[in-house]
């Protein structure tokens, strides 16, 4: 199959959405932007970019008219919040993003999960696709997302549209504006706890790498494509111990690394805690632990991309070195 010529990224001036944007307009692309705000990046690409909100159904399914393939990567995170936030945006959101497809035809829709979808609190050490959707959720972010996910599988071989979704763990790298900020803040305020003994591996995700396997897998999506109708986990092929990362990211920052620690038990004993006053009090903003976060910063959670190299030839563009040296600038000049 041909290269889409057509494009459109929805989120694209988001973190993961706007490298997705500017690797396809490297590839040359015609490309359209379906984003909320502004943004002086897609103004520099040239890029067609619609301003409106994910959950508006009727802008939403506008904006596929003439498009060869969606990339949608529109989405709210987190880990609290009300259920209509994340329903609305990333369940409707999505069904919208599907309405859109059909509506116009459009051949194809490459999909961005996570691989929390299938997370219920305890540990992954090697998971793969075979891994069942969770039952009990933790926070309202991976419900939402599976729901969404599952609409996108079933929508597959549908009105002429084949569809794909990938599932990109701890995305990182330049430009990041939520993991790897909050991670130097609470280091620099002295709010920042090792949960557990500190050998717990996760998989991670360089920004760039994720997004060039979400136009890796556009270019070989057919209908009879293995990568049709199928979900794919998507980090870096190694895991890695989570708090020598971290560790490794604060001293690129200049910062110490992590000295106080608290078992997974107690972090999980206060998350509860703190999920019962946010809740009791409708206190605004997050709450400083949460079960869900307990279980991700004390446990493992690493996956093999065994079926995404397989089914579509997915390759890193950048190595975790290359990327962090990437990264130095911004940790020492915005961070510090």
């Amino acid at each position: 199959m041909s290269v889409p010529r057509r494009s459109l990224v929805t989120g694209g001036g988001g973190f993961l959405g706007l490298y997705v944007v500017e690797q396809l307009v490297a590839r040359g692309d015609r490309v359209r932007v379906f984003c909320r705000g502004e943004y002086p990046r897609l103004r520099e690409l040239g890029v067609e970019v619609v301003r409106g909100d994910i959950r508006d159904r009727t802008a939403v399914i506008a904006v596929c008219e003439g498009i060869d393939c969606v990339f949608h990567t529109a989405a709210v995170p987190g880990i609290w919040g009300p259920w209509k936030v994340f329903y609305e945006t990333n369940t409707l959101g999505t069904q919208y993003v599907l309405d859109g497809c059909r509506t116009h035809r459009v051949p194809q829709l490459v999909a961005t999960s996570s691989p929390s979808v299938v997370f219920d609190g305890h540990d992954h050490n090697g998971g793969d696709e075979s891994l069942p959707y969770a039952t009990r959720w933790l926070c309202h972010y991976p419900h939402s997302k599976a729901l969404a996910e599952q609409a996108v599988l079933a929508a597959n071989g549908h009105d002429g549209l084949t569809t794909t979704v990938l599932r990109p763990h701890l995305i990182w790298g330049p430009r990041d504006n939520h993991l790897i900020p909050r991670l130097i803040q609470r280091a620099r305020s002295g709010r920042l706890r090792q949960v557990g003994d500190g050998t717990n591996l996760i998989s991670m995700s360089y920004v760039e790498n994720a997004a060039a396997a979400h136009l890796q897998v556009a270019e070989t999506l057919t209908p009879s494509s293995p990568a049709a109708g199928k979900a794919y986990f998507l980090n870096e092929p190694d895991p890695v111990p989570l708090w020598g990362w971290v560790n490794q990211l604060l001293e690129r920052a200049g910062l110490p690394a992590v000295q106080k620690r608290i078992s997974v038990a107690a972090a999980r004993r206060i998350g509860r805690a703190c999920e019962i006053v946010w809740t009791a009090l409708r206190l605004k903003g997050e709450p400083p632990m949460t079960r869900f976060l307990a279980a991700q910063l004390g446990g493992s959670h690493w996956y093999r991309i065994d079926a995404a190299v397989r089914d579509f030839g997915y390759r890193p563009i950048v190595s975790v070195e290359e990327g962090l040296r990437r990264l130095e600038p911004e940790l020492r000049r915005h961070w510090r």
